[in-house]
């Protein structure tokens, strides 16, 4: 996988569905739709979720503590995200996503070991591209999950299929 591409793609499907987020009422956004759901119970719990990881991953542990979260104070834990406006959301997504993709310009290094946890020497190692990928694979994950939740609500959500953002190709010419 190309996670600079892919990242492309990322950031276009995000967009589009925060527009189409932004046209529905914050009592949708906030309502809790996955019962018994102890951490994450909205679409704002999980919006909030998807940046608190992509923050963490790529710009506390990868790049040595270059998160922005403390901008942004809340419980990453427990989000409870209906406490803050789905602004507050986008915004604190909008300076990550503008951070990674800064940093994935500079074409950093992508088989360069990362260790998972930064205080300890001993910590198990991935290369930056697998904690790239973790990242990326876990937005899908949850924007799947938004998609349902949307559905829920009895909206049809936007079409964030890849081959929606990549321009095909013509077939090659058979001789």
């Amino acid at each position: 996988m190309n996670v600079r591409e892919y990242y492309t793609y990322l950031s276009g499907a995000r967009e589009e569905l925060q527009n189409f987020l932004r046209a529905l009422p914050e009592a949708e956004l906030n309502r809790p739709l996955i019962e018994g759901g102890d951490r994450f119970r909205s679409i704002k719990d999980l919006l909030l979720h998807v940046v608190d990881v992509e923050d963490h991953w790529i710009h506390d542990v990868a790049r040595g503590g270059q998160g922005v979260s403390s901008r942004y104070p809340h419980d990453w834990v427990r989000p409870q995200a209906e406490g803050y406006a789905l602004s507050w959301i986008l915004q604190y997504g909008s300076e990550v996503q503008e951070r990674t993709r800064a940093f994935l310009a500079t074409e950093p290094d992508l088989e360069r070991r990362v260790a998972l946890i930064q205080d300890d020497p001993g910590s198990e190692t991935v290369t930056l591209d697998a904690l790239l990928c973790h990242v990326l694979t876990h937005e899908v994950r949850h924007t799947a999950q938004i998609a349902l939740l949307i559905r829920m609500l009895g909206h049809t959500p936007p079409w964030l299929d890849f081959l929606r953002f990549v321009r095909p190709q013509p077939a090659p010419a058979q001789g």
